[in-house]
């Protein structure tokens, strides 16, 4: 059983930055929609990543850690390969695309494969949630409800950090005393570490 972890964020919170520490062997990064980090450092990138890629990467893993960036863009991206269907039924297929993904990572990889999903922020009702492509697809699925562990980069001036619970504001969650604070470093590397810890991986 992989462990799939959400890590929310606007564009230019630190998300994409927070790999930075992973060495460059220990992490595969699939960008679904940009094509450069914001780093010089060199990463095993797979550009234009959808789906299909995805999956057969994460069907056979290679590695212990993989990164989506930004994962909404999965959604943001059939959405738009199919603008000209009309009906409710692609956005049915959306959700179900997008949580058979995440239900993969759960139920046929290895206990020790942890799989980020990078993934851009939304105001709804007052709270900051996963962005989803309109309201039908945020009724059919709550991106949130599929994981265990819901980060979010945030920043106060230039200190970047990760937020571990919930405010009220926010639909952040993880683990009692995974972390030992509400505020964290922007370190994906240090949140694997303590995620592995927990978990005794």
């Amino acid at each position: 059983m992989g462990i799939p972890v959400l890590i929310l964020g606007e564009s230019g919170s630190g998300k994409t930055y927070s790999i930075k520490n992973f060495d460059a062997e220990e992490v595969g990064i699939f960008s679904v929609e940009k094509n450069r980090l914001p780093f010089r450092k060199q990463f095993k990138v797979v550009k234009n990543a959808g789906y299909p890629i995805i999956m057969k990467a994460l069907s056979a893993p290679t590695l212990k850690r993989y990164v989506i960036d930004d994962s909404q863009y999965l959604l943001v991206n059939e959405f738009f390969d199919r603008a000209k269907e009309t009906g409710y039924q692609k956005f049915t297929d959306m959700a179900l695309n997008f949580r058979n993904l995440i239900h993969y990572i759960y139920r046929e990889m290895p206990d020790d494969v942890i799989v980020y999903f990078l993934h851009h922020t939304e105001i709804d009702d007052g709270k900051v949630t996963a962005k989803t492509i309109g309201k039908m697809l945020k009724e059919k699925l709550t991106v949130e409800g599929c994981f265990d562990i819901v980060l979010m980069a945030d920043s106060e001036g230039t200190d970047h950090f990760f937020i571990t619970q919930s405010d009220g504001y926010t639909t952040c969650k993880s683990p009692e005393e995974m972390f030992d604070a509400l505020k964290i470093p922007n370190d994906l590397k240090a949140v694997d570490d303590k995620i592995r810890e927990y978990y005794d991986l």
